[in-house]
Formats: structure tokens, C-alpha cells, sequence
């Protein structure tokens, strides 16, 4: 074993060990206070659905333990214990030219990811979700899901390995810039796409209808002058019982979709609360800035991969025998999250920072009130937990947790005396 070989396995030891006494500390929190719920929300939130949140939190912990080692797994298995060696030896088999022996080659290490992910995908959905009353999946429904997603993949994902490849391979020492530029542009062109001819494929988009809600809504993005092309519902109950909104798309083909069964959970006011928080993303230009980021990172990578690209250890201390450019591309994605794990809680950090400049967004373009109560509404139907380790959450928590959040927006609300 290479020095290189002993960095990328001692790295992706630590991240996982990392993620297991994250999680520890997380399950302990939860399960210690799992019999009295927070005295700030005892009013709102039951003894029940607080024990509750605290068993679903518990639970999705543990199999997060198992996904973490099987990941470490994985890896060794498809680098020295050679897997991608195997899967170049097949790819070869169909005596293709070299770039769309590359394309076979992504395809199949992808397609067979997918199928060592099942097992874990299935006990997720009909286990977990369902003991605790979120699922609505059946299993034809959750295999012809995976069957247009294995469609869509190579529907999408042939053409794209196969613009990459052929610039690896033909446009010379530049060739990471080109296919950053390329990447840059599919990306940006799945963003577009995705709420036309993406989503549509899953589920359901229907026109909000009519009535408070609709009127509500409108006269929030009228005053915030935002514009989109709709307000749509989607049917997010025919797969579970979570509730959730979003933004999709670009420029004029933005979008504002709300899940039916966020619709169900909240009254008008506070549905039109939890968009005044979306569309404070907008306002404070975080949705941009994290393109901006998505796109500086990917230049990083590529540039890093035109590098390594170049250094037979980089190969030969991961088990692959034979150099290529399809191969490097798969070893790259294989042992990059050893290393980026390290960012997670800088990315938390700054995300968290993002939510509460949305929520005082909010507070100041509609109800605080409501999107207080809202936010302790959603916490209960979606089983979040209200006592979350602060080690855990300062690291992985995209969100601010419950307390510190309320506590943000009643401080907001204190220097409202109308809404007081």
C-alpha cells in the first residue's frame, strides 16, 4: 500500500468515525429528553408526537450508521478490492472505441451503485417511514420511480460522459476548463429544465386553485415584487406524508410548488409566512451566491482531476491497474467526500446564516407570528426533533434548530410592536 493509498482510507476512516460519534451524540441528546418536551413548545407540541419525533430521529441515526460503513465498504471494494477493475474488464468486453467503452463503463458502476443502495432505499421507505406513518409508497410505484430515474440516467447521463470523455481525451492540456465550461452549462440548463420536463415525470403539478390561500399568496408576491410562472401544487401525498414548498427553475421559468400536504397542515396566513421566508432567499441573493459556489467548486475539481489525472499513483494506490481517463473520473468521485467531508460544518455554517436572514425577511414582509407557528407545526407533522445535540447540529444542520430559530424570530418580533 502507497502513502496515497493510506491518505484515502485514513481519511475516509475519519469521516466515518467522525459521522458515527456526530450521530451518537445526537442519539443520546434526543433520547434523553424523549420523555419531557421543551417547556417553550409544551404548549404546541404533545408528550406523543415529541416521544415520537425522538424514536424517527433515533431510528434514522441507526441506519445512518449502517449507510456510513457500508459506504467505507464500498469503497475498498470497488478500489483494492478490485471492483473497477472488474467492471473495466466487462466494459471491455463489448470491443467499443475508447471513449464509449468509457460511457459503458460510468453507466455500470452507476447502475450497479444503485442496486447496492437498494437494500437501504427499501428499508428507509417500507420500514422506517412507514412504522412512523410517513409513507405512501407502494412498492410498484418505488420501482417504476428507480425505472425512469435508470432511464433518465442514461437518457442524460450517456451523452454527457460521452462530451466529457472525448474532451479528456482530445482537447489537450485544457481539456478540464472545456468540460468545466460544458458542465457549467448542462448544469444550468438542468436547472431550467427540471420543473417543465423533470418533475412532471414523478409527479403531479396542478394550478393553485382559488380561494384565500391563491389571494393570500399573490398579494405577498405583488408587495415583494417577485414574479414566477405559477403556483402549482404538488402531489408529494401520493409518496409520503412530509410536507414541504419550494422554488424551482430560472428566470421566467421559476416556479413556487407547494406540496399538498403542506397545504393541508397550514392555514392561509402561515402558508403565505413560509413563502415570505423563500422569497427572502431571493431577496438576499443566496440562491445565486450558492450557484456562484457550485460553480467556483466545480472549476476547483476539475482542475484538481486535470492534475491527478496525470500521476500513476494516483491509479495504481487505488487498486486500478490500467490508466484511463473513465477510470480516473470514477476514482475521483469515489474518494472526493474522504476529503470534503471537512467543509461539512463551514457549508452548515453559512446556510444557517442564510435561514435566518430569510426568516427576518419574513418577519418584516408578513406575519411572525405565523411563521413561527407554522415552522412548530411543520416540526410536529414532520417528527423533527426539538432537542438536537448542538455538536451534531453546528455540524450537519442546514437549518437552524427549533429553539435557537424560534427564539431568532421572537427576538425579531420584539422590535415589532404592531405585530407584538
Amino acid at each position: 500500500m502507497t502513502a496515497w493509498t493510506w491518505t484515502v482510507f485514513g481519511f475516509a476512516l475519519l469521516a466515518t468515525v467522525t459521522g458515527l460519534y456526530l450521530s451518537l451524540r445526537q442519539k443520546r441528546s434526543v433520547e434523553a429528553n424523549r420523555e419531557t418536551v421543551p417547556p417553550r413548545f409544551a404548549e404546541k407540541v404533545s408528550l406523543a408526537a415529541h416521544q415520537k419525533a425522538a424514536d424517527y430521529t433515533a431510528a434514522k441515526l441507526r441506519m445512518g450508521h449502517v449507510g456510513g460503513i457500508w459506504g467505507l465498504i464500498l469503497l475498498f471494494a470497488w478500489t483494492l478490492g478490485g471492483g473497477l477493475g472488474w467492471l473495466g474488464d466487462i466494459s471491455a468486453m463489448f470491443e467499443l472505441s475508447t471513449v464509449w467503452t468509457g460511457v459503458v463503463f460510468m453507466l455500470l458502476f452507476f447502475l450497479i451503485g444503485s442496486l447496492l443502495d437498494l437494500p437501504l432505499e427499501l428499508y428507509g421507505t417500507f420500514a422506517i417511514e412507514a412504522r412512523f406513518g410517513f409513507n405512501k409508497m407502494t412498492l410498484p410505484l418505488f420501482f417504476s420511480d428507480m425505472a425512469k430515474q435508470l432511464l433518465l440516467m442514461f437518457a442524460i447521463g450517456a451523452p454527457l460522459a460521452w462530451v466529457i470523455l472525448t474532451l479528456m481525451g482530445s482537447a489537450g492540456e485544457l481539456w478540464w476548463l472545456y468540460a468545466w465550461l460544458f458542465w457549467t452549462v448542462f448544469m444550468l440548463l438542468m436547472i431550467w429544465a427540471y420543473p417543465t420536463f423533470i418533475a412532471p415525470l414523478f409527479n403531479k403539478f396542478e394550478p393553485l386553485p382559488d380561494g384565500e390561500m391563491k389571494s393570500t399568496i399573490e398579494a405577498l408576491l405583488k408587495r415583494c415584487g417577485f414574479r414566477s410562472n405559477g403556483l402549482f401544487v404538488m402531489d408529494g401525498s401520493k409518496r409520503s406524508s412530509h410536507g414541504n414548498a419550494y422554488f424551482t427553475g430560472l428566470g421566467s421559468a421559476k416556479r413556487i410548488v407547494f406540496f399538498d400536504t403542506l397545504i393541508k397542515q397550514l392555514v392561509p396566513l402561515e402558508t403565505e409566512a413560509v413563502l415570505a421566508h423563500e422569497l427572502g432567499h431571493f431577496h438576499h441573493g443566496h440562491v445565486k451566491k450558492r450557484l456562484i459556489v457550485m460553480v467556483f467548486s466545480t472549476l476547483m475539481g476539475f482542475a484538481l482531476l486535470g492534475w491527478l489525472i496525470q500521476q500513476p499513483w494516483f491509479y495504481s494506490g487505488l487498486g486500478v491497474s490500467q490508466a484511463s481517463n473513465h477510470a480516473a473520473l470514477v476514482l475521483f468521485m469515489l474518494v472526493m467526500p474522504a476529503f470534503t467531508f471537512v467543509l461539512t460544518p463551514v457549508m452548515s455554517y453559512f446556510s444557517r446564516k442564510d435561514e435566518f436572514e430569510a426568516d427576518a425577511y419574513a418577519v418584516a414582509n408578513s406575519s411572525g407570528e405565523a411563521l413561527a407557528s407554522a415552522l412548530v407545526k411543520m416540526y410536529e407533522d414532520n417528527a423533527s426533533t426539538l432537542t438536537p445535540d448542538p455538536v451534531y447540529s453546528a455540524w450537519h444542520d442546514s437549518h437552524p434548530p427549533a429553539p435557537v430559530r424560534i427564539d431568532h424570530i421572537e427576538s425579531l418580533l420584539a422590535k415589532v410592536p404592531s405585530q407584538a
